[in-house]
């Protein structure tokens, strides 16, 4: 923008703005919800002793009991070292233990303690609710777009992503 008294430019003002502004980048619109529903999910599920770390690894859990930490590192997303940190909070919680698998001892499943078990009753449908309030006033048929749009989002970066590590592997 040319400042009127002087005539010059100003290199910074506006640049990032006009190439992507905040209200019009995807990316910084979803990390921004993602944030928001991670804060109000925590809100609900502290009052049970479980903090957000713990929940991506329970979720899992509830859905596949006994896989091993690689497998819940590979699922949730983390590293090997914070999935051992999770894992061994929630073992000093008394949620989950560790067991070395019969096969290969050099691999520890991950199984649910009956406490871990049970929280399942009472956290689903907290984070069902956070999910609901995310969308109040949405249609069915907007939630179901919304879905479809982010599946497509994923995908899309899914394959970029598997195509550049062809690539370098190449």
């Amino acid at each position: 923008m040319t400042d009127p008294k002087t005539g010059s430019q100003n290199e910074h003002e506006g640049h990032d703005d006009e190439l992507l502004p905040f209200e019009k980048s995807i990316g910084y619109q979803i990390r921004t919800t993602h944030r928001l529903m991670t804060r109000y999910l925590q809100q609900k599920i502290t009052p049970h002793g479980v903090t957000v770390g713990m929940w991506y690894f329970l979720r899992v859990l509830w859905r596949q009991d006994g896989l091993t930490q690689r497998e819940l590192s590979h699922i949730v997303g983390t590293m090997e070292p914070t999935t051992l940190t999770a894992i061994k909070s929630m073992e000093r919680k008394g949620l989950v233990r560790r067991v070395k698998n019969g096969t290969d001892r050099r691999k520890i499943n991950i199984f649910l303690t009956e406490q871990g078990k049970a929280l399942k009753d009472e956290l689903i449908p907290l984070a069902k609710e956070v999910v609901d309030d995310a969308v109040d006033g949405f249609s069915d048929r907007e939630r179901a777009a919304m879905l479809e749009y982010l599946a497509a989002i994923q995908s899309n970066l899914q394959g970029l992503i598997d195509g550049e590590a062809a690539n370098d592997v190449s």
